[in-house]
């Protein structure tokens, strides 16, 4: 059997020059007359060591990086093919502190398998799922999603049995599926690494989705930045059909089902779910009034589940090992665990799953080492752009719905941008308002008119025009946003501005608060 080398083949680990890394390795094989598999798989998500090399020993997969051409000559002669030392040796991956911490469920195969290897996903637990929702039947099927807590993980973080319950329950002759891939959040690529790195894990999951709800017909809504997912996902698809595992009686069942991938332009607001629609259909993606909810009257008006990619992909983990096995994991009302993406200035930057309940600052400076810079940390935004920026005195917050809200916070997509004490977060709030601006769809009032007049008021204030007055104008014009605005994209928005007024008034020119010990 031939030596196994690994080579990450999604988009970070190619932005940081793996597929150099791949063609220096054959080459320097072949001239050694060394035979060995290159397999490319996904990333494992600690994207500081991109690209992360492994190979195959018996005592595990021992890794290599970050990885340049230009070393690899340097890790053949020391012996990379026996795992051997190295300065840029890591060990065994399956002992980094960052990868052995984690809970993964969802992520499980991520960084492990041959993303297209059918074979490979099965043997790791794929599809297990899928056969056990088609041996207990769709109500069944339902109620284990119901049992397990499953909550959207797209930002709403509404049940997701309750959201089946209601598709399967609506009275339609056709029902649909479609899975919000449209990640858009600032430091989230959660979604990406899936459709990079464990394609039929998404598959499966919408596959049960569908014979769950009596849907035959499923749409994967991908984002143009993502061509690599957009190319991987349709290899898969195509697997998959082949395969008897899309189409007509899936997996030799009496169920039916198949999916396509659809390309959006990268508008913000068709992550929200029924502005994608609207562009799912072809047309402007506006956000649509609710009621009705796509529940009942979704894409082409019929009944449709929308959920985001890391729900459907968490399904087939829950059908394996059962609803009550997936909701043992977290606190309170926050079931299960969370891919938590860790971007900005920190040290170590990357996907983190973990149950929820984990503390802010663990994440931040446990897990990810405090910043890049060296620096304090000031601030964390949570949940995207439209997040609220938290300071380091509400560090001991623990990573859960709930608790976030009661900080005026979002879980949202569950990415955290970590920024240093050089930060101005003025600037911060102005981008929000400009972000606002420049996303929003025009449909309401609110936040076509007052993201715009948001701009204006903090140029004033950054510019010292009539300060007090013009922070009073906001806080006011936030109230009348968060309030008025027909979808999250301007709802949300005044939680980075409010937040970075209420924690550093100091950089608009206003009086700072007490220090945080008296809070």
């Amino acid at each position: 059997m031939s030596v196994r080398i690994f080579v990450p083949n999604d988009a970070t680990a190619i932005a940081c020059g793996a597929d150099k890394v791949a063609r220096a390795i054959e080459a320097g094989l072949a001239a050694r007359g060394i035979v060995a598999n290159i397999v490319r798989n996904g990333s494992r998500g600690l994207f500081w060591l991109e690209p992360l090399v492994e190979v195959e020993t018996p005592k595990g997969r021992v890794g290599y990086g970050p990885v340049k051409p230009s070393d690899v000559e340097s890790l053949l002669a020391a012996g990379l093919v026996h795992g051997a030392d190295h300065p840029l040796s890591v060990g065994l991956v399956e002992e980094i502190p960052f990868l052995k911490k984690q809970t993964r469920l969802t992520f499980a195969r991520c960084g492990i398998i041959d993303p297209l290897s059918l074979e490979e996903y099965k043997a790791h637990g794929g599809y297990k799922g899928l056969a056990k929702a088609i041996e207990i039947g769709p109500s069944a099927t339902v109620e284990q999603v119901f049992e397990s807590g499953l909550r959207g993980r797209g930002g709403a973080g509404f049940p997701t049995g309750i959201k089946w319950r209601t598709v399967a329950a609506a009275p339609a002759d056709q029902r649909y599926i479609v899975c919000n891939a449209d990640e858009g959040d600032s430091g989230t690529f959660a979604d990406r690494l899936i459709m990079e790195a464990d394609p039929f894990c998404l598959i499966e999951g919408m596959t049960i989705a569908g014979l769950a709800v009596g849907a035959t017909k499923g749409f994967v809504y991908c984002r143009s930045e993502y061509p690599l997912s957009l190319q991987v996902m349709e290899k898969a698809i195509a697997i998959a059909r082949t395969a008897g595992l899309l189409g007509k009686n899936v997996a030799g069942s009496q169920y039916d089902f198949d999916l396509e991938m659809r390309m959006g332009a990268g508008a913000y607001v068709c992550g929200e779910e029924t502005a994608l629609l609207d562009s799912l259909e072809g047309k402007r993606g506006v956000v649509r009034a609710k009621p009705p909810l796509p529940a009942h009257k979704g894409l082409f008006g019929k009944p449709t589940v929308i959920n985001n990619l890391i729900s459907l992909a968490t399904v087939p983990v829950i059908l394996e090992k059962g609803g009550a096995f997936y909701r043992d994991f977290g606190m309170g009302r926050s079931r299960g665990t969370m891919p938590i993406q860790l971007a900005g200035n920190i040290k170590f930057g990357g996907i983190f799953e973990t149950a929820f309940g984990i503390p802010l600052g663990e994440l931040v400076y446990d897990i990810g080492g405090g910043t890049a810079s060296g620096r304090p940390v000031r601030a964390v935004q949570a949940g995207g752009p439209l997040g609220a920026y938290l300071p380091v005195h509400q560090f001991d917050t623990p990573f859960d719905y709930e608790a976030f809200a009661a900080k005026d916070a979002l879980i949202g997509h569950g990415g955290i941008v970590v920024f240093d004490d050089t930060v101005d977060m003025a600037h911060m709030a102005r981008f929000a308002m400009e972000f606002c601006s420049h996303e929003s769809c025009g449909k309401c009032t609110p936040c076509r008119i007052g993201s715009t007049r948001g701009v204006e008021t903090l140029d004033k204030i950054i510019a010292g025009n009539r300060r007090e007055a013009n922070l009073a104008v906001l806080t006011d014009l936030c109230q009348t946003m968060k309030l008025g605005s027909l979808c999250a994209l301007g709802g949300f928005t005044p939680y980075p501005v409010l937040s970075a007024l209420t924690h550093f008034p100091e950089d608009f020119g206003a009086t700072p608060k007490l220090p945080a010990a008296a809070e």
